[in-house]
């Protein structure tokens, strides 16, 4: 078998690339206009027409809807958030609590959205398990799971080697982690679901439109300029093309693959019959899930990082990478070393300085943003869409503060990235820093995690 590269990925392989909407025909107005045709843009759309039916919104898209991030990445939908640990230590443990309680509601709220709306997106709620395969690695995941529970995270489990096989036997693993609050997706199936049911609504989506210029009420393209009250940046790793956003948010990259579908005695070897979504406990960790049609999709950190802050090709990934990627997938489950793998793609995700993801509605200038996920954004892009509506519904008049613009991640600012080469070579020997960390811990016996690591989560803000 042929490995298929690129081709945005393989959530497209079925249904193929989208027909595309028509672009914006030229000036426009509205009363609401956001930037970026991914979940949060669609997210938001569709929370605030919804709860302001006369709102004339209209969302535009540099490609298609679902190009970026939502339609590549690892279909994990569950209750991580970047920056928590840092909010609590900027507002106290009870802020960081309240933001963690709705992030674990925010996994169902995209349920039932997604049940009342009729989007079958290959939705299992198996949860999420955490692995470790080093006596390092198991070390810090019991540290994470005690932090957990600190965060008020009572029905999540502990399990040892044995517990851990019974539900996925994934090749040394020692112990794991387990939260309730998790579910497999099919990325594209939500994602097209979603378009589908804010045009239903009345909502306008321009596509092919690339916004060149945000500035207050103008979103401006080649094509035409939208004039709007409010104007909402939800671009999340292609936000370094928008005129004056380089160095706001880096955009990472992260990559894929994904098996062929897996006869039935080999799965009868692996378990996997929760459908957990999979991780680990690694310093450049993988993420994976098994498909709904049985085969093994599996993520990690390929070339992090492209200079000056360029974006992939249609998702195209080297050679080099999808090895890696494989040489994971059988250290994990040695019986899949002969099986081929279909696809491979990459994409980016939006990190911020100090990997914090927040929301933002500038009242006096009606400009808004929200992003920086790290990776995790499937869910949180629905949390930060509801609070994007409240903030606006409450500097509009037509609502009032609720417990989403009371939250500790509303309003976080964080300082710009260092300028190239400085940004390039950082990240670059970040996650060397963090593969040779891996390999050192997998090697040795020691419990603690390996000091390089440690220097370079102080240098990058990650801890």
């Amino acid at each position: 078998m042929t490995t298929v590269n690129g081709g945005i990925s393989f959530w497209y392989a079925g249904t193929g690339i989208p027909l595309p909407r028509e672009p914006l025909p030229g000036d426009a107005e509205a009363d609401v206009v956001i930037v970026g045709g991914g979940y949060t843009g669609l997210w938001t759309a569709y929370y605030l027409k919804q709860a302001v039916p006369f709102l004339r919104i209209t969302v535009l898209e540099a490609r298609f809807c679902g190009y970026g991030a939502s339609g590549r990445n690892g279909g994990w939908l569950y209750n991580g958030i970047a920056g928590r640990d840092r909010y609590a230590e900027l507002h106290g443990h009870d802020a960081a609590v309240a933001l963690q309680q709705a992030m674990n509601a925010t996994v169902g709220e995209v349920v039932r959205v997604a049940a009342a709306e009729g989007i079958d997106a290959d939705i299992e709620q198996g949860g999420v398990l955490e692995v470790a395969y080093s006596p390092a690695q198991l070390a810090r995941l019991r540290a994470y799971h005690e932090q957990e529970l600190a965060f008020g995270e009572k029905d999540r489990v502990l399990l040892g080697a044995a517990e851990s096989a019974r539900r996925i036997r994934a090749a040394g693993t020692v112990g794991a982690t387990w939260t309730p609050h998790g579910a497999r997706v099919h990325p594209v199936k939500l994602l097209q679901g979603l378009a589908a049911a804010v045009e239903r609504l009345g909502v306008t989506l321009h596509e092919s439109t690339t916004v060149t210029e945000i500035r207050p009420k103008h979103a401006v393209t080649p094509y035409g300029t939208v004039r709007a009250p409010y104007v909402l940046r939800c671009t999340e790793g292609f936000t370094a093309s928008v005129k004056g956003q380089r160095r706001t948010w880096l955009p990472m990259n992260s990559s894929m693959i994904v098996t062929e579908p897996l006869p039935p005695e080999l799965w009868a070897t692996i378990g996997w019959e929760g459908n957990e979504t999979l991780g680990d406990m690694a310093h450049a960790y993988m993420y994976a899930q098994r498909t709904a049609d049985g085969r093994i999709a599996l993520g990690g950190r390929g070339v992090p990082y492209r200079f000056g802050s360029r974006t992939d090709n249609d998702g195209r990934t080297s050679d080099r990478t999808v090895g890696a990627l494989r040489e994971v997938l059988v250290r994990l489950f040695p019986a899949t070393a002969g099986v081929a793998v279909a696809h491979a793609w990459s994409g980016v995700l939006g990190v911020p300085r100090d990997w914090c993801a927040s929301v933002q509605l500038d009242r006096t200038t009606g400009l808004g943003w929200a992003g920086g996920y790290v990776g995790s954004g499937v869910a949180t892009s629905n949390l930060a869409a509801r609070t994007l509506r409240d903030l606006v519904r409450l500097d509009s008049g037509q609502g009032h503060g609720t417990e989403l613009t009371a939250l500790p991640w509303v309003g976080h600012r964080v300082r710009r990235w260092e300028p190239e080469p400085l940004r390039w070579a950082g990240v670059r020997g970040m996650y060397a820093a963090y593969r040779g960390a891996d390999r050192r811990e997998m090697a040795g016996r020691s419990a603690a995690t390996d000091r390089v690591a440690r220097y370079a989560d102080r240098i990058s803000g990650r801890s």
